[in-house]
């Protein structure tokens, strides 16, 4: 049996490691396009039942018209203020989230929640405003306002940081 030197081997593992990345590469591409066609057929089934586009495309769906900047940097013991005015028919509720998880200001008594009505008649609007007093390091993270009613969900994200 020959034994082969260091570059015949080198030449070897290079050819396999090209073919191997050509395959990934190759099933990679591939994927996408297959994803992209589901998308473009799943569009065009949503557009021909009526009744399906008369309801998810509603003017009357929960809408965020206002909100605060998304990057938000606060100093440690002040306040953080964020603010969320939505639209709809039926005027839509709005609930608050931090990391994902749902914020309740009956748990926390730094952290309140108000809302109220703005306007009258087809312009009303609900603005929804959350302040955490002190702020503290924990305190930092993504928050999420969002409205919702019967015809849609809207999302407006905030980042937090010290």
């Amino acid at each position: 049996m020959k034994l082969i030197n260091n570059k015949q081997y080198m030449i070897v593992l290079t050819i396999i490691l090209l073919v191997m990345v050509n395959d990934i590469v190759g099933r990679r591409g591939k994927g996408s396009r297959r994803r992209k066609m589901k998308k473009q057929n799943s569009k065009v089934l949503f557009h021909n039942n009526p009744k399906r586009a008369e309801y998810y495309q509603n003017a009357n769906g929960a809408q965020i018209v206002r909100s605060s900047h998304f990057d938000y940097e606060f100093y440690l013991g002040h306040k953080i203020l964020f603010i969320c005015v939505a639209t709809g028919d039926p005027l839509p509720s709005i609930t608050w989230f931090k990391d994902g998880v749902e914020l309740d200001n009956t748990l926390n008594s730094y952290l309140h929640i108000n809302e109220w009505k703005i306007g009258e008649g087809k312009e009303v609007q609900i603005k929804s405003k959350l302040e955490i007093d002190p702020a503290r390091q924990m305190d930092s993270g993504t928050y999420e306002c969002m409205a919702n009613n019967k015809y849609a969900v809207d999302r407006k994200n905030f980042k937090a940081d010290f």
